[in-house]
């Protein structure tokens, strides 16, 4: 962990705009220092308005506090934090360089010219920038663009760096490959990170923990691997992953299709097997090629088409009747009438 890190502290936090427009209900949070926390969820949740109150944007309603360790800084404005910034559009200066828009923060800050350059070139460096720190950034692809504009907001050493979707304007290959490079980074800085998204590749691969929120809510808060496996609601668990959902039962550790309980469960934990080997038994209805597998469509078995992950080598045929088998133990919910 950065010994320069704070933890964050949201206390009784909620806003309202203009004609009494209700954007977050009162939430409480803790950051731990170091700490990479990814808000995720749809757009109109809340996730960027909780951004932004951490930022110092804006302001929560009274009686809502913001903390950075102890020190309240809740009516503090955003340069008074030492909070670094990274924004979809990137917001990089046109009229200036690599090299120029990497030193903004620090120019301003009338840092020495000897510690500028230096700082500047390790943060080029890190970046993997340095063949490009003359060029405009108009030049850049956008994939550098990024990288220049979180160097850019690391440069002033902040406190805390806030992360709004800075991967969404990126296409889908490249946005993969930064993923990773991201995470990466994020752990080897080891900076207090607020990082937002509606994309649930990019928290379960960036977010030490992920806070997941729904109009306005907090919905759950935890790991990516207890958000994934144990949501708390069908709205996390819908949100978080392809959901299978039918109604049924539990006998001898498997799932029956004869019941009334909701089950929910994953897709990669229906097993395909021969049609009179399967408790629950359907015909195939899609075959949907994703490369490393193959996402199964059955129908017959539920009210609505269940969907189960095979091997990518594995050949499929449409209106093929099949068995599927669920163990007890993948289901994301409590059932009631287990057997």
């Amino acid at each position: 962990m950065n010994p320069a890190s704070v933890g964050i502290t949201l206390q009784a936090c909620a806003k309202h705009y203009a004609r009494g427009q209700l954007a977050l209900h009162p939430l409480d949070l803790r950051v731990e220092p170091g700490e990479t926390l990814v808000f995720l969820g749809p757009s109109g949740c809340g996730k960027t308005t909780t951004l932004r109150l951490i930022a110092g944007l804006e302001r929560p309603d009274p009686g809502g506090r913001v903390l950075f360790d102890d020190e309240d800084v809740t009516l503090l404005p955003i340069e008074a934090r030492r909070v670094g910034m990274v924004f979809q559009n990137y917001a990089l200066f046109p009229n200036l360089d690599v090299r120029g828009n990497v030193a903004y923060g620090l120019r301003i800050r009338r840092v020495p010219k000897p510690q500028m350059q230096q700082r500047v070139d390790e943060l080029l460096a890190l970046m993997r920038l340095v063949d490009f720190a003359d060029r405009p950034v108009q030049e850049l692809s956008g994939g550098q663009r990024q990288r220049v504009a979180l160097a850019r907001a690391l440069a002033p050493r902040p406190r805390v760096l806030l992360l709004d979707e800075p991967l969404a304007a990126l296409d889908a290959q490249l946005r993969e490959t930064l993923r990773v490079e991201m995470s990466a980074l994020l752990r080897s800085l080891g900076v207090t990170s607020i990082y937002v998204t509606h994309d649930q590749a990019e928290a379960m691969a960036l977010g030490d923990r992920i806070v997941v929120m729904s109009h306005g809510r907090i919905e759950q808060v935890g790991t990516p691997r207890e958000i994934y496996h144990r949501p708390v609601n069908l709205e996390v668990a819908g949100f978080v992953g392809l959901l299978n959902r039918m109604r049924g039962s539990v006998r001898a550790g498997q799932v029956h299709a004869e019941g009334d309980a909701e089950l929910w469960f994953r897709p990669e934990d229906a097993q395909l097997v021969a049609a009179d080997a399967g408790a629950l038994r359907g015909n195939v209805r899609q075959v949907i090629f994703l490369g490393d597998r193959t996402r199964i469509g059955v129908d017959g078995v539920a009210a609505q088409m269940l969907w189960a992950d095979v091997p990518g080598r594995l050949d499929v045929a449409v209106n093929s009747r099949v068995g599927l088998r669920v163990a007890a133990s993948a289901l994301l919910n409590t059932v009631a009438n287990t057997q």
